[in-house]
């Protein structure tokens, strides 16, 4: 295990299990978010993250936390040898996102270059952060299992982790 993508939805924990796999493996956790969101909450075209991320993808060892899909296709995860899929029950995830959303505010905490969490963008309406949280939490469900048992897939190891049991036990398999 040298290239891991780790997936899930928003909430589920994706940062911090890649952030713990990449210390136990030795490599670099590279955060989607961090390099996607730039200042003002500015988004590269799809053309542009491509190219910023083509040239990460193609390091010998690395953990890259987030999905993209509509953005990236299959670059992360057809690149791994091994895809992490943290799949929790939707009120666990929903309840962390929520959770973390009302800490960053309170805390004024700064993410990525520069941007800060508000109300609304964490919790009004459908375009907020909690709002795509519940939308794509369904779907991932529906369409992953099917993706990710692909011929495109098929080569990789796919581990699925539905609990926090799940999670931990993972990795205490892991080298420290």
């Amino acid at each position: 295990m040298r290239r891991v993508s780790v997936i899930g939805a928003s909430g589920s924990g994706k940062t911090t299990l890649g952030a713990a796999i990449a210390d136990r493996l030795g490599v670099e956790h590279i955060e989607l978010d961090a390099l996607h969101h730039g200042p003002n909450w500015a988004e590269p075209t799809p053309e542009a993250f491509r190219e910023l991320i083509a040239p990460i993808v193609a390091r010998d060892g690395w953990v890259i936390d987030g999905m993209y899909h509509q953005k990236l296709g299959t670059m992360v995860p057809g690149a791994a040898d091994t895809i992490i899929w943290i799949d929790l029950p939707f009120a666990l995830t929903i309840g962390r996102l929520v959770r973390r959303t009302l800490l960053r505010m309170a805390r004024h905490e700064e993410l990525w270059n520069g941007n800060r969490e508000s109300f609304k963008d964490g919790f009004g309406g459908r375009e907020s952060l909690v709002g795509w949280a519940m939308r794509t939490h369904r779907h991932y469900r529906r369409v992953l299992p099917t993706r990710l048992a692909g011929e495109e897939y098929a080569a990789k190891r796919v581990v699925r982790l539905r609990s926090q049991r799940d999670i931990d036990r993972f990795l205490g398999s892991l080298p420290r």
